[in-house]
Parts: C-alpha cells; structure tokens; sequence
C-alpha cells in the first residue's frame, strides 16, 4: 500500500558516513556522521528519517516518524475518497424504434452524461437488418444530435459484427 514509506529508512538503518541533517522545522543542522544525527534525535525524542537518500550527501530529517506516517496515510484516503470512478453506461437502441421511445433514451442519456458517466450507445442488427447498416447510421446520427447539447462524440459509431456503437462522453463544463 504504502510503497514510498516502506522504503524510507529510520534510525538505525541508515549507514551512510556523512549525512546532511535538517530539523522538523526546517532548521538545517549541517553535516554530520549519522551516529551524531541519531544522538541528537534521541535526546529530543524523535526519528531520524533519510528523506532523500539520492542526494550528495543524502538528506535526514528528524522528525516524528508515527506521526509523520499517520498523516501520510490520512492524506492518501482523503485523496481516494476524493476520487471519481467514470462508468460506461449502456443504451441500447432499435432500428426501427419510434419517436417516444428515442426521446426516452436522449432524457436517460443525458441523466447518464450530467451524472459524469459515459455512454455506450448500441443497435443490434437482427435478421434481414444487417443488409442495411446505413439504416443504423441514420439512427446514430439522430441520436448524436439530439445529445449535443450535453456530450460530445468519443468514439463515432461503428459496425462490429451484428452491432454497432458509438460512445458519448460528458460536455466539459465550463
């Protein structure tokens, strides 16, 4: 989970011979062995954390590492929590379908679009109805234009097999 506090090193772990030692604060202490760095964590009763071991000569901190740990773990719900999973909605439409019905679909498309999702919008060809695809075209581009106010085309409708699709994603607001 927390791949970048693992492979922080504290206390005792950290061997280098010369480390530069910054405060909580941001106090910078100087150059040091890391034995010295430690002594002077302990007195004050935190941790010493090498916080950027790339450097020349690598970065300690000395700073309270459960807190320190606590708050990162705090911050990293708060962002999850924060985040939005965009769902690909479906609507499927006929070839022949009347003019109530396609209004339906538009008013639950545009639910969909103005809830952030995406649509999926599909016709499924059945029998003889795969000898006019074109049909289906017209039907999709009616379907697009009544959506325009509220989407915008991702991907434009394409015949796969005995279906075609095309998927709608929301508007950016502005």
């Amino acid at each position: 989970m927390n791949i970048a506090i693992k492979e922080m090193q504290i206390n005792e772990e950290i061997r280098d011979s010369e480390i530069r030692v910054v405060t909580g604060d941001g106090e910078v202490l100087g150059l040091m062995s890391a034995e010295e760095a430690l002594k002077i964590a302990e007195e004050r009763n935190l941790d010493l954390v090498k916080i950027a071991p790339q450097a020349k000569p690598p970065v300690c901190k000395i700073m309270d590492y459960g807190k320190y740990r606590f708050e990162m773990t705090k911050r990293e719900k708060e962002a999850k929590k924060n985040q939005r999973v965009i769902e690909i909605k479906e609507i499927r439409l006929s070839l022949n379908i009347d003019t109530h019905d396609f209004e339906t679909k538009v008013n639950h498309a545009k639910k969909f679009l103005e809830s952030g999702n995406k649509v999926k919008v599909s016709i499924r060809f059945r029998g003889r109805e795969m000898a006019h695809p074109e049909n289906g075209l017209v039907t999709m581009s009616k379907f697009s234009e009544a959506c325009q106010d509220f989407s915008s085309v991702e991907k434009p409708a394409k015949l796969e097999g005995r279906s075609m699709m095309m998927f709608l994603a929301p508007k950016a607001k502005k």
